[in-house]
């Protein structure tokens, strides 16, 4: 699998130290906004700390990593994948119906973030081409996107698209300018009018698709105000997703009375960023007293067989009220679970047992049901600081 060093391994030697500086701190007195004025790149999901790591654990042949690496070549995206399929106007309605490109949109993205891992990892350049070849299609044909999921579309998906090609951009000189150019112009003229205001009154899930994709296009775009903004929104949001009206101070989230299948969604892209946001230098994950912690611990506990205390509240303008928690998709474990352990145990050293028994349920997270896959490749048991390499 592994090459002889090229460009990324020359990048990674080159910035890690500079990089493993910046892994942050616990900022709960600055949450709103980062010190530095600059963003890391690649920072969306991934950093070259955090990618060396996993190559040094599957140059080692390490589990669960190599089982996990095995599960992503096997995988569809990369075995069975075909052309680009770019519409000029996609729709989604409600759960997917009527779909009209969506389902396309979808997989490619999914595609194109797999082949840029594929390439970090390995240093096969073929790969990085490939992901290319999926965002410039994309970004040279895609026009708009309308009904009523389509805000909701570009959240879940869009974050695949944009850690490609964050991926893509900071590691690999083949991408050209006027193709990256091309790329910006599709996420701040056709994705942002859709996404820019939120959603406060749908379920959360839907406003924390959004966070977890605005907080992605501020970093590639390098656009502080817009990575604010889903900064911003996150801490003191008035609509649904934002994390203390998601998150009741016991950890019950604002769905558990919808289903368990939804409220897992909303959790993962709440952690997705999280994540983004620990990599530019701001602790989202400590807010409100971990309150993401207290979620997933929650959610984790009921979906593991354990009883909850639930209490019935009123979402934003009162549009849904949950009586009792939900027995619907209980059981159905999302494999989304290794970031969040790995910051709050790996990193911060606080009790997340019950993630901890979903994650031992779940591993390796691969595709499965999760927006953003391979988790158990990419974020399992990471150190809380990493090494320089000499």
């Amino acid at each position: 699998m592994m090459q002889e060093p090229n460009r990324v391994d020359f990048i990674l030697a080159a910035t890690l130290f500079f990089l493993s500086g910046l892994q942050p701190e616990l900022r709960a007195e600055e949450p709103t906004s980062a010190k530095a004025t600059s963003f890391v790149h690649p920072g969306i999901a991934h950093t070259l700390p955090s990618i060396a790591f996993v190559k040094r654990k599957l140059a080692a042949g390490e589990q669960p990593w190599t089982e996990a690496w095995e599960q992503l070549e096997e995988s569809r995206y990369v075995r069975r994948r075909r052309q680009p399929q770019p519409r000029a106007h996609v729709a989604r309605g409600p759960y997917g119906n009527p779909d009209h490109g969506a389902s396309e949109f979808v997989r490619d993205g999914t595609t194109a973030y797999t082949l840029a891992l594929k390439w970090v990892i390995t240093g096969e350049e073929d790969h990085a081409g490939e992901a290319a070849q999926i965002l410039d299609a994309w970004s040279q044909t895609l026009e708009k996107v309308t009904d009523h999921d389509a805000a909701l579309l570009i959240g879940m998906c869009g974050h695949h698209y944009c850690n490609a090609a964050e991926l893509i951009k900071h590691t690999w000189d083949g991408w050209p300018k006027e193709d990256q150019a091309q790329f910006e112009s599709m996420l701040r003229e056709v994705w942002y009018p859709i996404i820019k205001d939120f959603y406060p009154s749908a379920n959360g899930n839907w406003d924390g698709s959004i966070l977890q994709t605005m907080l992605a296009m501020g970093v590639f775009l390098d656009d502080r105000p817009m990575f604010d903004r889903a900064v911003n929104y996150y801490l003191e949001g008035e609509g649904n997703g934002a994390v203390r009206n998601y998150f009741n101070e016991f950890g019950e989230c604002q769905e558990s009375g919808r289903d368990q299948a939804h409220t897992q969604m909303g959790l993962e892209y709440l952690a997705n960023s999280c994540e983004t946001a620990w990599n530019q230098g701001i602790d989202l994950y400590g807010a409100y007293d971990n309150r993401l912690l207290k979620g997933f611990e929650y959610t984790a506990k009921f979906n593991l067989g354990f009883e909850v205390r639930y209490e019935p509240y009123k979402s934003f303008e009162g549009r849904y009220f949950y009586e009792s928690i939900s027995e619907e998709a209980r059981g159905r474990l999302r494999p989304m679970y290794e970031k969040v352990l790995n910051h709050y145990q790996n990193r911060k050293g606080l009790d997340a047992s019950f993630t901890k028994k979903a994650v031992a349920k779940t591993r390796p997270e691969s595709r499965g049901r999760s927006i953003l896959p391979w988790g158990t490749l990419m974020f399992a048991d990471q150190p809380a600081e990493f090494p320089v390499d000499k």
